[in-house]
C-alpha cells in the first residue's frame, strides 16, 4: 500500500489577502487589453468633444465680434476698383477735376492710404459711402501706371448692409464737413438733390438740410439754405458756383429775394457769356450784388493793435490745462502730450476743423 504524501499549502495571512472582486468583473491587475483600449478611446473621445465645443464657442465669439466691428465700419478689406460704384449717393463735390488730387496721389505713392474708404455691399458689388477723392486717386494711379497689383484694389472699410439711405448720407456729409475746400454751393446742391430724391425721407429743402447737416450750427444751416435758394433761382446759368464766396452768395440771394424783378437781367448777363471764366462770373455776381471784392471776405477795419500784441488763453482739457497763445500770423498750443505720435491725417483734420470754426460767423 502506497503512502500518500501530504503537501503543505501556504495561505496568505488575512491582512495580505487581495480585495474581493465581484463575479464577472476583471481584477485591476488582470484587466484585458481590449477593455483598456476601449477605456482609453472613450476618454480620448470625451477630450475631443470638449475641445470641439471650445472651438465652436470661440468661433461664435469671433463671428459676433466680426459683425460688431463691421457695423462700426472698422473691418477693412482690399476691394477691386471695378467692383465699386460711386453713383448711389449724390456727391457734395463740384464737377470737374479736383485741383488738389495730384497732391493726394503723391501722398498715396509715398506713404500709402492712411484712411480707408467706406463702402457698403450691394448686388454683388459695393456702393461708395465715403472717399470719392481717394477712389479717384487710385483710379488715376492705375490708369497712369497700369500696375493692377499696386493700384487695382483699394483698402475699404465695410459698412454693414441694412443702414438707411439717410444714415449713409450722414456718414458722407459728416466726414466732409471738416474739409477745407468744400463750399456752401456744394453743400447746398447736395441738400437740393437729397430733397428731390424720392428714396430719401426728406420731402422739403429745410428737412434735407436739417437731416444732412444736423451736426452743423444753426447759422451755418441758414447759410446753406440761402445758397440753395440762390441756386434755385440761377439754376444752370451758373458755371462756377463752388467758387462763390459765402458773403457774395448771401448778398446775391438777398437782392434776388428783395428785388425779384432784377433776376431776369442777371440771368440774361450770365447766359450771354456761355464761355465765361470763373473771374468773370464772380464779377457779374458782384455787380449784381453791389459788392466790392474785399467785402466778400467780411473785411472790416480792424482796431489798431499794439506791435507785438498777443492773446493768451488757458483751456481745460480733461485733467490737463492747455496753454494757447495767438499773435499776428502765429498760433501756439502747449499741452503735455507728444503730438508726433498722432497720425498725420488726423492732425490735418483737427487743424482744418480749427480753421473752419474761426471762419464760421
Amino acid at each position: 500500500m502506497t503512502k500518500r504524501r501530504v503537501f503543505d499549502i501556504g495561505f496568505p495571512d488575512d491582512d495580505t489577502a487581495p480585495e474581493s472582486v465581484p463575479a464577472g468583473t476583471d481584477s485591476p491587475s488582470r484587466r484585458s487589453p481590449m477593455a483598456a483600449a476601449i477605456s482609453e478611446n472613450a476618454e480620448a473621445l470625451r477630450d475631443r468633444a470638449a475641445a470641439e465645443a471650445r472651438i465652436r464657442d470661440e468661433n461664435d465669439a469671433l463671428a459676433h465680434e466680426f459683425v460688431r466691428l463691421k457695423k462700426l465700419g472698422v473691418v477693412v478689406d482690399l476691394i477691386a476698383l471695378d467692383d465699386i460704384h460711386a453713383q448711389a449717393l449724390n456727391r457734395d463735390r463740384a464737377t470737374g477735376r479736383d485741383e488738389e488730387l495730384d497732391e493726394l496721389k503723391d501722398s498715396i505713392r509715398e506713404i500709402g492710404l492712411s484712411n480707408p474708404i467706406r463702402v457698403v455691399a450691394r448686388d454683388g458689388g459695393y456702393d461708395l459711402v465715403q472717399g470719392y477723392r481717394r477712389l479717384t486717386a487710385y483710379r488715376e494711379l492705375l490708369a497712369e501706371t497700369g500696375n493692377a497689383e499696386a493700384w487695382g484694389r483699394i483698402p475699404a472699410g465695410m459698412v454693414a448692409p441694412g443702414e438707411s439711405l439717410e444714415a449713409l448720407y450722414r456718414r458722407m456729409v459728416d466726414e466732409n464737413m471738416v474739409r477745407r475746400d468744400i463750399s456752401f454751393a456744394e453743400m447746398a446742391e447736395l441738400a437740393r438733390a437729397y430733397a428731390q430724391d424720392p428714396e430719401t425721407p426728406a420731402p422739403t429743402l429745410d428737412a434735407a438740410i436739417a437731416s444732412l447737416y444736423a451736426s452743423a450750427n444753426r447759422q451755418k444751416r441758414i447759410y446753406i439754405r440761402n445758397f440753395a435758394r440762390m441756386l434755385d433761382g440761377l439754376g444752370a446759368s451758373l458755371q462756377h458756383a463752388p467758387a462763390i464766396p459765402r458773403a457774395l452768395g448771401l448778398q446775391v440771394w438777398k437782392r434776388m429775394d428783395r428785388e425779384p424783378e432784377t433776376l431776369p437781367r442777371l440771368l440774361g448777363q450770365l447766359n450771354a457769356e456761355p464761355t465765361r471764366s470763373e473771374d468773370r462770373e464772380m464779377t457779374l455776381l458782384r455787380d449784381y450784388a453791389g459788392k466790392q471784392p474785399e467785402e466778400e471776405q467780411g473785411a472790416k477795419t480792424p482796431a489798431p493793435r499794439k506791435p507785438g500784441a498777443r492773446t493768451t488763453l488757458r483751456v481745460a482739457h480733461g485733467a490737463e490745462m492747455a496753454q494757447f497763445s495767438a499773435s499776428d500770423g502765429r498760433v501756439e498750443l502747449r499741452l503735455p502730450r507728444d503730438f508726433t505720435t498722432i497720425d498725420r491725417a488726423r492732425l490735418e483734420r483737427a487743424v482744418t476743423a480749427f480753421l473752419a470754426v474761426l471762419d464760421d460767423d
